[in-house]
């Protein structure tokens, strides 16, 4: 079976499928769910950043209006820890011991009649402390230090030799700190026991992994477990994890017995659903007088939380960057008192891109060389650590087509050489490339006699294009109009999908949905290829094309019968097929997959009388692969571009210096980009669709977002002569 020789959908801007549902306000979210007899549930965090719980009263809180129970480490009773992930073992139980690891840990939880009773009895719970000193500082010699626990480092040829042997050596520390997720609609969880199964829904972005990891925390079997996400108010990767308080509604579930609905508030963001973690990073290049690269040494010390064990690791970026025959990256961890950190768009790459491409950049410097012209003298024609070619790579064609679009070539090299009126200008360029990823993954195609196909999987659609660009692929696929298919997603019911995060999800859900249609056309075409009245008698899979509804032969497009006509003669209501994609090993592929790749070129104006600082154009060329539809592709870049600007210039948790509480979660506080900051920005696609699976996407979720920050302190430097190795770049730095 084959699709027509030139696709008619994939690629198309559609709009977003689900888009009517949203605006009419109709979309389901957590937040919007209520059941007959749902309670609310608050929880209680506590007040110091290490020691213990030395008394509770939780008396007051009992006898406050509307109260129905109060949950503790005292009456919780056991739960499991969940098992180990793909991002490491899960968050503890919550309500399992006096030991506090970390300011606005939960300690209680209040259920009420009402949200507002039951957040007015949280603030009557008395909570009682032993201190100790808590551990919050990177370079705290009482931090336990963990080194590539999860074997990332990479390493090869000899760097010492490389530095020797270099004409230019830079030595340069780079520091990033905290930033939180922060989507629009706060983490909601709304649980239920029905019959001894346990139904949640929640703000989820992996339906799978929370069915494993609720049915372990309450030794259920898996089918005694649901869980449902069809939507999700915005992630960033917030959702990434099976956190705390969803444990914690469905306890109170039980305990009660009644529905229970819990909204983190939004400072429970900063401090349940983790943050991207500060960092200092540590960068070694080496090179030759013309620009060729010697040696890459780039060593990163990251903070995670007393009792976790998730990784992201930051310095593996550059070992696959740049062509170069010696390079080593190191990865450590501090343990520290803080909040379990996780993933945060663009994870681990969009720091470790940042300390590479500002190295880069003052390399350049040294060399006296334009930085564009470095890193095209240095570009990675084959895969520098598995010495392998690429499955596709048009970093080269992005930075020159970006390069074009922006006026680069305007740029003049000396710092301060540039003004808009009283303005300092300023260009600045990052080249980025985000890995690839794939998972395992299964999806459900079904077509019905009316000519209507329905496909799931358990993916989950967190305002990224999900539904859209898979209805268009299933659409494609089984020859229908956009408007003949439903796409399921986000219920632990639907066929096993990894998470919405890693840009992984498109390759992966799109590639079991390739063969789950695949299957489908196959056994709709064997009801008939025996039939001397069909005239898709006698034909085998390669010789018929899916189209208008059906099949057809492919040597006589006239020749063809509906999905509808097939099943109706054939006595079916519907007919359906499953379908599973596991991804293979590079060594198997003989090429190393690409994940996507881009060239970042952005713009700055600097006041320079009072430091203000603005980005005032972006320009991102992207080499995603195939691009499923152009309209979404082209918002997940803008949006990431949005969020980079964040990162380099706006957003910091600000932690106490003594206990860790953080001082400004609000979004009055912790400042995140407006419509104000956001600048002219301009996106280009190039590339050709990637062989390393069957759809030739490469996922483009965070690419958008690594390398902005970069860019921007590049920009900063040539608008002022100011090198700021310290993010977010603030205006006290420029003054």
């Amino acid at each position: 079976m084959t699709t027509p020789s030139r696709p008619q959908l994939l690629g198309a801007a559609h709009d977003r499928v689900e888009g009517p549902l949203k605006v009419a306000g109709r979309a389901p979210y957590p937040n919007d769910l209520s059941y007959p007899g749902m309670v609310h549930a608050v929880a209680v965090g506590s007040t110091i950043g290490a020691g213990r719980i030395s008394g509770i009263d939780t008396s007051v809180a009992e006898n406050a209006p509307g109260v129905i129970s109060v949950l503790t480490h005292l009456n919780a009773g056991p739960l499991r820890r969940a098992p180990v992930t793909p991002l490491g073992v899960s968050p503890p139980a919550p309500l399992q011991d006096d030991v506090i690891h970390h300011y606005g840990q939960h300690v209680a939880v209040v259920v009420a009649e009402t949200f507002e009773e039951a957040t007015e009895a949280a603030a009557l719970v008395h909570v009682s402390y032993t201190h100790e000193e808590a551990i919050l500082d990177l370079d705290d010699p009482r931090a336990e230090r963990r080194t590539n626990p999860w074997g990332r480092d990479a390493q090869r040829g000899d760097v010492a030799q490389g530095l020797a042997a270099a004409d230019v050596v830079v030595d340069r520390t780079y520091l990033t700190r905290d930033n939180t997720n922060n989507p629009m609609g706060p983490l909601t969880t709304v649980a239920r026991w029905e019959d001894g199964v346990l139904l949640i829904n929640n703000s989820t972005q992996w339906a799978t992994l929370e069915h494993a990891s609720v049915a372990a925390a309450f030794d259920l079997p898996l089918e005694a477990v649901n869980i449902s996400a069809p939507y999700v108010g915005g992630g960033f990767g917030a959702g990434l994890r099976v956190w705390p308080h969803v444990v914690l509604t469905a306890l109170a579930s039980r305990t009660t017995g009644r529905p229970v609905k819990l909204v983190l508030t939004r400072p429970q963001m900063f401090t349940a659903c983790g943050h991207r973690p500060k960092g200092k990073q540590r960068l070694l290049l080496g090179a030759t007088s013309d620009g060729v690269l010697t040696a890459i040494d780039h060593e990163a010390l990251t903070a995670t939380a007393m009792d976790d064990d998730n990784f992201e690791p930051t310095a593996t970026v550059s070992a696959a960057a740049y062509a170069c025959p010696n390079a080593s990256t190191r990865d450590q961890q501090a343990r520290l008192n803080i909040p379990v950190p996780n993933s945060m768009r663009g994870p681990g790459a969009a720091t470790g891109n940042y300390a590479l491409e500002c190295a880069i950049d003052e390399l350049a410097v040294e060399l006296g060389m334009d930085p564009l012209e470095l890193r095209l003298r240095n570009d990675a024609t084959t895969h520098p650590q598995l010495g392998l070619p690429w499955s596709s790579r048009a970093l080269r064609e992005c930075l020159l087509h970006g390069a074009e679009l922006f006026g680069w070539s305007r740029r003049t090299p000396e710092p301060r050489s540039m003004r808009d009126g009283d303005m300092l200008v300023g260009y600045g360029l990052a080249a980025v490339g985000y890995p690839w990823f794939r998972a395992r993954c299964a999806a459900r195609a079904t077509v019905r006699q009316d000519g209507t196909a329905y496909v799931c999987s358990a993916g989950t659609e967190i305002g990224n294009g999900a539904y859209t660009v898979f209805v268009q692929l299933s659409a494609e696929l089984l020859g229908l109009d956009v408007e003949r298919v439903t796409f399921g997603l986000g219920d632990s019911s639907m066929p096993a999908a990894p998470q919405t995060g890693g840009s992984g999800l498109t390759s992966s859900v799109g590639s079991a949905v390739h063969e789950a249609c695949r299957r489908l056309v196959g056994d709709v075409l064997a009801l008939v290829a025996e039939d001397p009245d069909s005239p898709l008698y006698g034909c085998s899979p390669e010789d018929v094309e899916v189209g208008e509804g059906g099949l057809r032969r492919r040597d006589d497009p006239t020749r063809s019968e509906s999905y509808a006509g097939i099943l109706g003669r054939s006595g079916l209501f519907e007919l359906t097929a499953i379908g599973e994609s596991t991804p293979a090993k590079p060594q198997e592929l003989g090429m190393a997959p690409a994940g996507a790749f881009g060239a970042k070129y952005v713009e700055v104006q600097v006041d320079p009388d009072l430091g203000r600082l603005r980005v005032a154009r972006a320009v991102s060329v992207i080499d995603g692969g195939r691009i499923l539809n152009e309209k979404m592709a082209e918002s997940q870049i803008i949006g990431g571009t949005v969020g980079g600007i964040g990162m380099g210039l706006l957003e910091e948790a600000v932690s106490d210096a003594g206990t860790g509480r953080v001082a400004n979660a609000t979004l009055g506080d912790y400042i995140v980009p407006v419509n104000a900051d956001v600048p002219d920005m301009q996106v280009a696609f190039v590339g050709v669709p990637d062989p390393a699976n069957p759809i030739g996407t490469k996922g483009i979720g965070e690419i958008g977002l690594v390398g902005i920050a970069p860019a921007i302190a590049n920009a900063v430097y040539h608008a002022t002569g100011r090198r700021i190795r310290s993010l977010p770049i603030t205006l006290d730095m420029l003054l």
